[in-house]
Protein backbone atom coordinates (compact mmCIF):
# COMPACT_ATOMS: atom_id res chain seq x y z
CA UNK A 1 0.00 0.00 0.00
CA UNK A 2 1.27 3.10 -0.89
CA UNK A 3 2.24 6.01 2.03
CA UNK A 4 0.24 8.73 2.15
CA UNK A 5 2.17 12.12 1.98
CA UNK A 6 2.37 14.23 4.93
CA UNK A 7 1.65 18.17 4.17
CA UNK A 8 4.86 19.91 4.80
CA UNK A 9 2.86 21.99 6.56
CA UNK A 10 1.42 19.88 9.43
CA UNK A 11 4.59 19.48 11.47
CA UNK A 12 5.81 22.96 11.56
CA UNK A 13 2.38 23.95 12.29
CA UNK A 14 2.09 21.49 15.16
CA UNK A 15 5.56 22.69 16.77
CA UNK A 16 3.43 26.30 16.27
CA UNK A 17 0.64 25.02 18.93
CA UNK A 18 3.12 23.15 20.84
CA UNK A 19 5.00 26.49 21.14
CA UNK A 20 2.10 28.48 22.20
CA UNK A 21 1.37 26.21 25.03
CA UNK A 22 4.80 25.93 26.22
CA UNK A 23 4.85 29.99 25.96
CA UNK A 24 2.02 29.64 28.84
CA UNK A 25 4.13 27.46 30.83
CA UNK A 26 7.14 29.40 31.03
CA UNK A 27 4.88 32.70 31.73
CA UNK A 28 3.63 30.38 34.29
CA UNK A 29 7.43 29.66 35.87
CA UNK A 30 7.74 33.94 35.42
CA UNK A 31 4.97 34.44 37.52
CA UNK A 32 5.39 31.72 39.91
CA UNK A 33 9.09 32.69 40.66
CA UNK A 34 8.42 36.03 41.27
CA UNK A 35 10.17 36.72 38.36
CA UNK A 36 7.88 39.83 36.50
CA UNK A 37 10.19 42.36 37.15
CA UNK A 38 13.30 40.05 36.35
CA UNK A 39 14.17 42.76 33.23
CA UNK A 40 12.14 45.76 34.94
CA UNK A 41 12.23 47.53 31.51
CA UNK A 42 10.96 47.19 28.33
CA UNK A 43 12.01 46.02 25.49
CA UNK A 44 15.18 46.60 26.67
CA UNK A 45 16.06 44.35 29.76
CA UNK A 46 17.43 46.99 31.81
CA UNK A 47 18.24 50.83 30.72
CA UNK A 48 21.71 50.23 29.68
CA UNK A 49 21.18 46.17 28.36
CA UNK A 50 19.06 44.31 25.98
CA UNK A 51 19.92 40.99 27.70
CA UNK A 52 20.08 40.28 31.46
CA UNK A 53 23.18 40.83 33.64
CA UNK A 54 24.67 39.20 36.58
CA UNK A 55 22.82 41.99 38.40
CA UNK A 56 19.94 40.80 37.82
CA UNK A 57 20.25 37.15 39.05
CA UNK A 58 18.11 34.36 38.48
CA UNK A 59 15.07 36.48 38.17
CA UNK A 60 16.10 38.44 35.27
CA UNK A 61 17.51 34.92 33.63
CA UNK A 62 14.07 33.92 33.75
CA UNK A 63 12.62 36.85 32.63
CA UNK A 64 14.58 36.91 29.72
CA UNK A 65 14.64 33.37 29.13
CA UNK A 66 10.72 34.29 28.21
CA UNK A 67 11.30 37.00 26.64
CA UNK A 68 13.48 35.00 24.16
CA UNK A 69 10.83 32.54 23.50
CA UNK A 70 8.55 34.42 21.71
CA UNK A 71 11.49 35.11 19.04
CA UNK A 72 11.33 31.32 18.83
CA UNK A 73 7.14 31.31 18.23
CA UNK A 74 8.01 34.21 16.13
CA UNK A 75 10.14 31.87 13.29
CA UNK A 76 8.62 28.88 13.80
CA UNK A 77 5.30 30.95 12.56
CA UNK A 78 7.34 32.80 10.16
CA UNK A 79 7.95 29.42 8.88
CA UNK A 80 4.73 27.85 8.55
CA UNK A 81 3.86 31.36 6.58
CA UNK A 82 6.35 30.78 4.42
CA UNK A 83 5.46 26.94 3.56
CA UNK A 84 2.06 27.88 3.49
CA UNK A 85 2.99 30.57 0.83
CA UNK A 86 5.49 27.80 -1.31
CA UNK A 87 2.72 25.39 -0.91
CA UNK A 88 0.94 24.37 -4.48
CA UNK A 89 -1.88 24.70 -4.79
CA UNK A 90 -1.35 27.49 -2.69
CA UNK A 91 -4.24 27.15 0.03
CA UNK A 92 -5.20 30.62 1.26
CA UNK A 93 -7.26 29.65 4.36
CA UNK A 94 -3.98 28.40 5.02
CA UNK A 95 -1.91 31.48 4.29
CA UNK A 96 -3.92 33.73 6.65
CA UNK A 97 -4.12 31.47 9.43
CA UNK A 98 -0.19 31.40 9.23
CA UNK A 99 -0.10 35.01 9.44
CA UNK A 100 -2.78 35.70 11.64
CA UNK A 101 -0.15 33.04 14.48
CA UNK A 102 2.51 35.64 13.14
CA UNK A 103 0.87 38.67 13.56
CA UNK A 104 0.10 37.99 16.90
CA UNK A 105 3.45 37.04 18.25
CA UNK A 106 4.63 40.86 18.15
CA UNK A 107 1.46 41.76 19.85
CA UNK A 108 2.28 39.35 22.51
CA UNK A 109 5.45 40.78 22.52
CA UNK A 110 4.05 44.68 23.31
CA UNK A 111 1.38 43.37 25.99
CA UNK A 112 3.98 41.72 27.80
CA UNK A 113 5.89 45.29 27.66
CA UNK A 114 2.86 47.04 28.94
CA UNK A 115 2.56 44.57 31.41
CA UNK A 116 6.11 44.79 32.56
CA UNK A 117 5.67 49.17 32.25
CA UNK A 118 2.85 48.97 34.14
CA UNK A 119 4.47 47.00 37.00
CA UNK A 120 2.14 43.60 36.62
CA UNK A 121 -0.79 45.10 36.72
CA UNK A 122 -3.30 42.22 36.81
CA UNK A 123 -5.75 42.94 33.97
CA UNK A 124 -3.17 43.66 31.88
CA UNK A 125 -1.35 40.29 32.86
CA UNK A 126 -4.78 38.30 32.43
CA UNK A 127 -5.24 40.27 28.96
CA UNK A 128 -1.78 38.30 27.74
CA UNK A 129 -2.61 35.13 29.22
CA UNK A 130 -5.73 35.29 26.75
CA UNK A 131 -3.83 36.70 24.16
CA UNK A 132 -2.30 33.18 24.08
CA UNK A 133 -5.34 31.50 24.24
CA UNK A 134 -6.20 33.51 21.03
CA UNK A 135 -2.99 32.40 19.27
CA UNK A 136 -3.67 28.60 20.58
CA UNK A 137 -6.98 29.10 18.45
CA UNK A 138 -5.27 30.27 15.22
CA UNK A 139 -2.52 27.57 15.52
CA UNK A 140 -4.61 24.31 16.42
CA UNK A 141 -6.82 25.23 13.17
CA UNK A 142 -3.74 25.63 11.00
CA UNK A 143 -2.43 22.60 12.22
CA UNK A 144 -6.15 20.44 11.57
CA UNK A 145 -6.62 22.21 8.64
CA UNK A 146 -3.62 20.59 7.02
CA UNK A 147 -5.99 16.86 7.86
CA UNK A 148 -8.88 18.25 5.45
CA UNK A 149 -9.68 20.40 1.90
CA UNK A 150 -11.04 24.17 1.74
CA UNK A 151 -14.34 23.20 0.25
CA UNK A 152 -17.68 24.73 2.61
CA UNK A 153 -17.79 22.76 5.81
CA UNK A 154 -20.27 20.03 6.06
CA UNK A 155 -22.30 19.48 9.25
CA UNK A 156 -21.90 15.72 10.85
CA UNK A 157 -24.60 16.30 13.60
CA UNK A 158 -28.14 18.24 13.43
CA UNK A 159 -28.64 21.74 14.75
CA UNK A 160 -29.25 20.98 18.42
CA UNK A 161 -26.14 18.83 18.75
CA UNK A 162 -24.24 22.13 16.94
CA UNK A 163 -25.76 24.61 19.43
CA UNK A 164 -24.74 22.25 22.17
CA UNK A 165 -21.14 22.22 21.18
CA UNK A 166 -21.19 25.69 21.18
CA UNK A 167 -22.58 26.22 24.45
CA UNK A 168 -19.54 24.28 25.59
CA UNK A 169 -17.47 26.44 23.72
CA UNK A 170 -18.93 29.49 25.54
CA UNK A 171 -18.83 27.69 28.45
CA UNK A 172 -14.73 26.47 28.15
CA UNK A 173 -13.98 30.36 27.19
CA UNK A 174 -15.53 31.86 30.66
CA UNK A 175 -14.24 29.37 32.82
CA UNK A 176 -10.58 30.49 30.92
CA UNK A 177 -11.50 34.00 31.66
CA UNK A 178 -12.65 33.66 35.23
CA UNK A 179 -9.74 31.44 35.99
CA UNK A 180 -7.49 34.74 34.74
CA UNK A 181 -9.93 36.69 37.51
CA UNK A 182 -8.97 34.33 40.32
CA UNK A 183 -4.98 34.59 39.43
CA UNK A 184 -5.40 38.27 39.66
CA UNK A 185 -6.85 38.24 43.16
CA UNK A 186 -4.50 35.52 44.12
CA UNK A 187 -0.97 35.42 46.20
CA UNK A 188 1.05 34.44 43.06
CA UNK A 189 1.27 38.33 41.18
CA UNK A 190 4.84 37.59 39.76
CA UNK A 191 6.46 40.29 41.93
CA UNK A 192 6.44 40.63 45.58
CA UNK A 193 5.08 44.41 44.97
CA UNK A 194 2.97 43.80 41.97
CA UNK A 195 -0.49 45.22 43.05
CA UNK A 196 -3.62 42.69 42.70
CA UNK A 197 -7.24 43.01 41.55
CA UNK A 198 -9.16 43.44 45.04
CA UNK A 199 -11.60 40.90 44.31
CA UNK A 200 -12.46 38.84 47.35
CA UNK A 201 -10.43 35.19 46.12
CA UNK A 202 -13.15 33.25 47.86
CA UNK A 203 -16.32 34.83 46.18
CA UNK A 204 -14.37 35.14 42.56
CA UNK A 205 -12.88 31.24 43.14
CA UNK A 206 -16.67 30.20 43.85
CA UNK A 207 -17.82 31.85 40.60
CA UNK A 208 -14.97 30.04 38.56
CA UNK A 209 -15.99 27.04 40.24
CA UNK A 210 -19.57 27.24 39.33
CA UNK A 211 -18.36 27.64 36.00
CA UNK A 212 -16.76 24.51 35.94
CA UNK A 213 -19.76 22.53 36.96
CA UNK A 214 -21.91 24.15 33.81
CA UNK A 215 -18.65 23.26 31.53
CA UNK A 216 -18.73 19.08 32.87
CA UNK A 217 -22.49 19.27 32.70
CA UNK A 218 -22.76 20.65 29.13
CA UNK A 219 -19.81 17.86 28.27
CA UNK A 220 -21.21 14.91 29.59
CA UNK A 221 -24.49 15.78 28.36
CA UNK A 222 -22.90 16.42 24.82
CA UNK A 223 -20.61 13.45 25.51
CA UNK A 224 -24.33 11.31 25.87
CA UNK A 225 -26.09 13.10 23.22
CA UNK A 226 -23.37 12.36 20.37
CA UNK A 227 -22.92 8.98 21.58
CA UNK A 228 -26.72 8.22 21.06
CA UNK A 229 -26.93 9.52 17.69
CA UNK A 230 -23.69 7.00 16.58
CA UNK A 231 -21.50 10.30 16.15
CA UNK A 232 -18.47 8.14 16.72
CA UNK A 233 -15.36 10.84 16.40
CA UNK A 234 -17.53 14.20 17.75
CA UNK A 235 -18.26 11.49 20.92
CA UNK A 236 -14.48 10.32 21.11
CA UNK A 237 -13.54 14.20 21.32
CA UNK A 238 -16.16 15.04 24.10
CA UNK A 239 -14.70 12.23 25.58
CA UNK A 240 -11.64 13.35 25.99
CA UNK A 241 -12.38 16.84 27.10
CA UNK A 242 -14.48 15.32 29.69
CA UNK A 243 -11.21 13.55 30.97
CA UNK A 244 -8.60 16.35 30.71
CA UNK A 245 -11.58 18.29 32.41
CA UNK A 246 -11.70 15.96 35.07
CA UNK A 247 -7.99 16.41 35.64
CA UNK A 248 -7.76 20.06 35.44
CA UNK A 249 -11.14 20.27 38.14
CA UNK A 250 -8.33 17.77 40.39
CA UNK A 251 -5.74 20.12 40.42
CA UNK A 252 -7.77 23.22 41.24
CA UNK A 253 -9.60 21.89 44.15
CA UNK A 254 -6.42 20.44 45.51
CA UNK A 255 -4.24 23.51 44.52
CA UNK A 256 -7.17 25.72 46.12
CA UNK A 257 -7.35 23.62 49.55
CA UNK A 258 -3.52 23.37 49.83
CA UNK A 259 -3.08 27.35 49.76
CA UNK A 260 -1.96 27.19 45.86
CA UNK A 261 1.70 25.78 46.02
CA UNK A 262 3.41 26.93 43.32
CA UNK A 263 3.72 23.61 41.52
CA UNK A 264 0.17 22.57 41.39
CA UNK A 265 -0.52 26.44 40.20
CA UNK A 266 2.00 25.75 37.10
CA UNK A 267 0.48 22.56 36.47
CA UNK A 268 -3.22 24.48 36.73
CA UNK A 269 -2.21 26.73 34.14
CA UNK A 270 -0.83 23.55 31.50
CA UNK A 271 -4.14 21.86 32.28
CA UNK A 272 -6.14 25.25 31.08
CA UNK A 273 -4.28 25.30 28.10
CA UNK A 274 -5.03 21.70 27.24
CA UNK A 275 -8.91 21.85 28.16
CA UNK A 276 -8.86 24.46 25.56
CA UNK A 277 -7.03 22.86 23.12
CA UNK A 278 -9.63 19.73 23.81
CA UNK A 279 -12.77 21.75 23.56
CA UNK A 280 -11.44 22.90 20.24
CA UNK A 281 -11.13 19.43 19.03
CA UNK A 282 -14.43 18.90 20.18
CA UNK A 283 -15.81 22.03 17.79
CA UNK A 284 -13.76 20.48 14.87
CA UNK A 285 -14.65 17.16 15.08
CA UNK A 286 -18.61 18.02 14.29
CA UNK A 287 -17.93 18.90 10.86
CA UNK A 288 -16.07 18.04 7.94
CA UNK A 289 -14.25 20.13 4.93
CA UNK A 290 -13.68 18.32 1.83
CA UNK A 291 -11.76 19.64 -1.20
CA UNK A 292 -12.84 21.83 -3.86
CA UNK A 293 -14.92 19.55 -6.44
CA UNK A 294 -12.93 19.60 -9.52
CA UNK A 295 -14.87 21.11 -12.33
CA UNK A 296 -16.36 18.34 -14.65
CA UNK A 297 -14.24 17.36 -18.07
CA UNK A 298 -16.80 17.89 -20.75
CA UNK A 299 -17.76 15.00 -22.55
CA UNK A 300 -16.46 14.59 -26.44
CA UNK A 301 -19.41 15.46 -28.40
CA UNK A 302 -20.83 12.43 -30.16
CA UNK A 303 -20.18 12.10 -33.69
CA UNK A 304 -23.48 12.03 -35.30
CA UNK A 305 -23.55 9.38 -38.67
CA UNK A 306 -25.19 10.80 -41.52
CA UNK A 307 -27.25 7.95 -43.24
CA UNK A 308 -25.61 6.92 -46.83
CA UNK A 309 -27.58 7.82 -49.66
CA UNK A 310 -28.49 4.91 -51.22
CA UNK A 311 -26.98 4.47 -54.88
Amino acid sequence: MPKVKVPALRPIALASLIANVGLIVTGAAVRLTDSGLGCPTWPRCTDGSYTTTSAMGVHGVIEFGNRLLTFVLGAIALACLVVALLDRPRRRRQVRLSAAVLLGIPGQGVVGGITVLTHLNPWVVGLHFLLSMALIVAAYFLWRSTYEGDGTPIPLVAPPLRHLTALTVLASAAVIVLGVVVTGSGPHSGDNGAKRNGLDPASISQAHADAVFLLIGLTIALWFALRAVGARTPARAARTLFVVEMAQGLIGFVQYFTHLPVALVAAHMLGSALVWTATLSVLWSIRERPAHPQPAVPEPAAVVQQPVPAS
